[in-house]
C-alpha cells in the first residue's frame, strides 16, 4: 500500500515586489482579505519612490497559495535608526493571514528579517499583534462613520456648533477644485508644507505625494479650497472599499477664519457621495490631541488603535511621537523658521520618520 502524499508545509519568503505576477497576486490577496490601502503593493512602491525607503514584504505560502502577507518598508535614518514598519508612512498596516499560527510565523520572521538587517526596532500599525510583544491601545484612536444620504442629512448628523461653523464658511466666498493636474498638485503642497510648518514639523518629500497620487490614479485626488483665487486648504484623499479617507491635509493661517477646513471635510463628503463612497474615514489622530478633540466635534466617535513594537535586545524602541516632550524645543524652532528654508530642511528630515 502506497503511503499517503505528505501535506505541505506553510513557507515564508521575502516578496519580489518587481515581479509583476508576485505583484498582482498580493494585490489580489490584500484585496479579498479586506485589506487597507497601506497593505497594498502599490503602496510600498510609492513610498519607495517617494522617499528612498525600501518596499518589502513577508509573504506565507501553502501549496501555491498565498496564506498570509506581511507589507514592510525598511526606514532608515540618521535622525532617527532602522526600523522595519508595517506600514511606513501610513496609519495602517500589520499582517493579514488566515489563521493566528500564519501571522505569527510571520512576525517571527520580521524578527529574524530584522537582526539580519540591522533594525533597531519592527513596529505594526494594527493586524494581529503578537502577545509577547509591546502593545498599544492609548496612543491613537481612528475615526470613521457612514456617510449621510445627502447634503442637508449630512449637515444635520454633524453636532450644532461645528455644523454653525461649516454653514459659516459656505456661505463665503471660496472655490472649490477637485483633480490632479500639475497645479492641483503644487497648490497642495504649497497648503501643506505651511500647515506642518505652522505645527513644527517637517514636511514630506513633494515626490512622496507624487508618487502617491500616480500609484493609486483614479483612486486617489486632491481637492482645494481657494479665497481670491488663492488656496488656503487642501487634502490629498484615498479611495478604498467605499470609504474615503482625507489623508494628507492642512490649511494656511487665513483658512481658520475663512472656516476653510471646515468647507474643505464637507466639500470631500459631498465628492466622496458623488463617487460612490459610503463611508468617511477621517484617520487616526493622537488621544487627546487637538486633531482628536476637532473630530469629534464632527461627531465622529474615537476608536482606540492598537499598535505593537519589538525591539532588538539592548535596543530601545526609536521615538517619532512629535508630541514627546524631548522634541519640544525643536518644535518652537521649526515653527519660527521661514518657510522656503523649512520646505528645503524638511524633506530630508521626514523622509526617515516612516
Amino acid at each position: 500500500m502506497n503511503a499517503p502524499f505528505p501535506l505541505a508545509a506553510e513557507t515564508i519568503a521575502l516578496a519580489d515586489l518587481h515581479d509583476p505576477g508576485e505583484f498582482a497576486r498580493i494585490e489580489a490577496f490584500a484585496a479579498d482579505m479586506g485589506g487597507t490601502p497601506f497593505h497594498r503593493p502599490i503602496w510600498l512602491r510609492a513610498v519607495e519612490r517617494g522617499t528612498g525607503q525600501q518596499a518589502m514584504g513577508l509573504v506565507a505560502e501553502k501549496a501555491g497559495r498565498i496564506t498570509g502577507w506581511l507589507p514592510v518598508t525598511l526606514v532608515h535614518s540618521p535622525f532617527f535608526g532602522r526600523a522595519l514598519v508595517s506600514s511606513g508612512f501610513a496609519v495602517g498596516g500589520g499582517v493579514l493571514a488566515g489563521s493566528p499560527r500564519t501571522s505569527l510565523a510571520l512576525c517571527r520572521r520580521a524578527e529574524e528579517l530584522a537582526a539580519r538587517l540591522s533594525c533597531q526596532t519592527v513596529e505594526l500599525r494594527g493586524g494581529a499583534l503578537p502577545e509577547d510583544w509591546d502593545i498599544i491601545t492609548s496612543s491613537h484612536c481612528g475615526f470613521e462613520t457612514d456617510l449621510a444620504a445627502d447634503e442637508e442629512a449630512q449637515l444635520l448628523a454633524i453636532p450644532r456648533k461645528q455644523r454653525a461653523e461649516i454653514r459659516k464658511g459656505l456661505k463665503l466666498e471660496l472655490t472649490v477644485q477637485t483633480g490632479r493636474s500639475d497645479a492641483d498638485r503644487a497648490a497642495h503642497y504649497a497648503v501643506y508644507a505651511q500647515s506642518v510648518r505652522n505645527l513644527g514639523t517637517p514636511v514630506f518629500p513633494r515626490l512622496l505625494f507624487d508618487a502617491v497620487l500616480d500609484a493609486f490614479g483614479d483612486e486617489a485626488d486632491i481637492l482645494t479650497v481657494r479665497h481670491d483665487g488663492v488656496p488656503v486648504a487642501s487634502v490629498l484623499s484615498l479611495y478604498h472599499g467605499g470609504a474615503v479617507m482625507p489623508y494628507w491635509g492642512g490649511g494656511t493661517f487665513a483658512a481658520r477664519h475663512l472656516r476653510a477646513n471646515e468647507v474643505m471635510y464637507f466639500e470631500l463628503m459631498r465628492h466622496a457621495r458623488k463617487r460612490g463612497c459610503t463611508r468617511f474615514d477621517f484617520g487616526r489622530s493622537k488621544t487627546g490631541s487637538g486633531p482628536y478633540h476637532y473630530k469629534k466635534n464632527w461627531g465622529f466617535d474615537p476608536q482606540p488603535l492598537a499598535y505593537a513594537s519589538w525591539a532588538a535586545p539592548g535596543a530601545k524602541k526609536r521615538n517619532i511621537d512629535p508630541t514627546s516632550e524631548s522634541y519640544s524645543a525643536s518644535i518652537d524652532l521649526w515653527k519660527r523658521l521661514p518657510l522656503p528654508i523649512a520646505n528645503r530642511l524638511g524633506p530630508l528630515i521626514a523622509k526617515g520618520l516612516g
